[in-house]
């Protein structure tokens, strides 16, 4: 609390700006020379903050995180602007003007809410994080919509607010919780607190069983260019709808109630959906959309005849297809001179490294090859991205 407060100082945030770029094999030679004018404890509470911020940049934007104020934990944690911003421009499509964020953390959600035009009730109970919450709404000039309150969430009252956003945290003193009762507050106090609001986003993991998610909940699951992010539970939306949501975009692909598609031969394409489609058990629906089928019942990959473009899944056009053998594949490979070789696994035991170490590929060519089975057996799969006309930008 001391190190943020002495950095919230003219003196600390001077520093910050002076210490902004520092490079982390320098930090020493810096800091020795910042202690003979500045005391150790702020100089040392500066260069940690700038290294937060260089990390945080990849999530918030440098301009963003090169005035923010970050805690370890909530760098590691925070929401995704680019996912932020699409949560709350959902919400205030869906006629919200002031939402309750439970577990706010630093902020980001916070911040993106406010963005939107939201007005922000933000509520933690760590007493530094709520105070590098509200230091960051001030830094960004939102405090007329962002109202920062120390407290336990289970004993707020969200009554009065148009929605309720909760965030439990997912992490514990032995890394990440994978439980959803293990989640701080629990996930089913997270339910009830969402049924009690008018309207309600709940933050999860997006390993969360379909099974586990409530009758009265809408699912979605979020990636961003191609990295599954989140999954959000959200009520009073589409009770049962389950959608995937790619970002940037975004792009939603819906639930239409598909059966598991069929399995069919590995024609000329191979698709690779998306993290979210996958999580989302949307992969019948992308299947249709290619007039496509799967190379095994157990294995998310469609194939198809003809290219057609989707935003839904990459697509690649198969050259080869062999038998697990990897004498046979760096014959091939050195046949074809692939010296730079993208090795993708599903349904395969073999570590990408490993093979790309046994097969020693060398060449001026590039292939990509994709460890997987076909109607049960293990199989190896060649080719290369295929231009489609499809995207996810």
């Amino acid at each position: 609390m001391n190190d943020l407060d002495a950095l919230l100082t003219p003196e600390g945030r001077a520093l910050l700006d002076e210490v902004r770029d520092t490079d982390p094999a320098r930090e020493l030679a810096v800091a020795t020379r910042l202690r003979r004018e500045h005391p150790a404890e702020l100089v040392s509470a500066a260069l940690g903050q700038a290294r937060l911020r260089q990390r945080a940049a990849a999530k918030f934007g440098a301009e963003d995180a090169g005035r923010m104020f970050f805690t370890p934990n909530g760098v590691e944690q925070s929401t995704r602007t680019t996912v932020a911003t699409y949560r709350a421009e959902r919400l205030k499509a869906l006629g919200v003007t002031s939402v309750a964020d439970l577990c706010c953390g630093i902020g980001g959600d916070a911040i993106a809410l406010a963005r939107a035009g939201i007005r922000v009730l933000a509520v933690d109970r760590d007493p530094l994080t709520a105070a590098t919450a509200r230091a960051n709404a001030e830094t960004l000039g939102l405090t007329d919509l962002i109202e920062v309150v120390e407290a336990d969430v289970t004993e707020v009252d969200t009554a009065g607010w148009d929605a309720v956003f909760v965030d439990p945290g997912r992490r514990g003193g032995r890394g990440r919780i994978f439980d959803p009762e293990g989640y701080s507050p629990p996930l089913s106090w997270a339910v009830e607190a969402a049924r009690r609001a008018p309207l309600a986003a709940l933050k999860i993991a997006p390993g969360i069983p379909h099974e586990a998610v409530p009758a009265e909940a809408e699912a979605e699951w979020i990636s961003d260019r191609g990295d599954v992010k989140e999954a959000v539970l959200w009520f009073g939306t589409e009770p049962g709808a389950v959608r995937a949501t790619l970002l940037p975009g975004p792009r939603t692909l819906l639930s239409t109630g598909l059966p598991d598609p069929r399995v069919r031969p590995v024609g000329r394409y191979l698709y690779e959906p998306d993290g979210a489609v996958i999580r989302a058990h949307l992969v019948a629906e992308v299947a249709q959309q290619l007039d496509g089928g799967l190379i095994d019942e157990t294995i998310a990959y469609v194939t198809a005849d003809e290219p057609r473009p989707t935003p839904y899944a990459s697509p690649y056009e198969i050259t080869d297809q062999l038998p697990f053998n990897l004498k046979k594949l760096k014959a091939l490979l050195r046949e074809r001179e692939v010296g730079i070789l993208t090795v993708k696994k599903r349904g395969s035991a073999v570590e990408p490294e490993e093979l790309r170490r046994k097969v020693k590929p060398q060449g001026r060519n590039a292939a990509t090859v994709f460890l997987t089975r076909v109607a049960g057996a293990p199989t190896m799969l060649v080719g290369a991205p295929a231009l489609t006309g499809g995207g996810t930008s």
